[in-house]
């Protein structure tokens, strides 16, 4: 049995608000996706493309970061 890797990564911080609500949010929509602790290479990348708040994230479509509740609307639901 295979699993399918979630089609949405948060990279997160500890004590983030945005990132809470952005899970929270994720969460009510039924949209499955991995949290992951945002690393400094992580940090570092994400700055050098542009997005300079936590949480970032990553779906098939596009990055954003910072807490998008257009954004996560816009996911497609399974």
């Amino acid at each position: 049995m295979t699993t399918e890797p979630a089609p949405v990564i948060v990279y997160t911080r500890p004590a983030c608000v945005q990132c809470t609500s952005t899970t929270r949010a994720l969460d009510k929509r039924g949209i499955r996706y991995a949290a992951r602790p945002m690393t400094e290479d992580d940090a570092a990348r994400f700055k050098a493309q542009g997005h300079m708040q936590a949480p970032v994230v990553v779906t098939e479509a596009e990055t954003w970061a910072g807490y998008r509740p257009d954004k996560i609307i816009a996911i497609p639901t399974p």
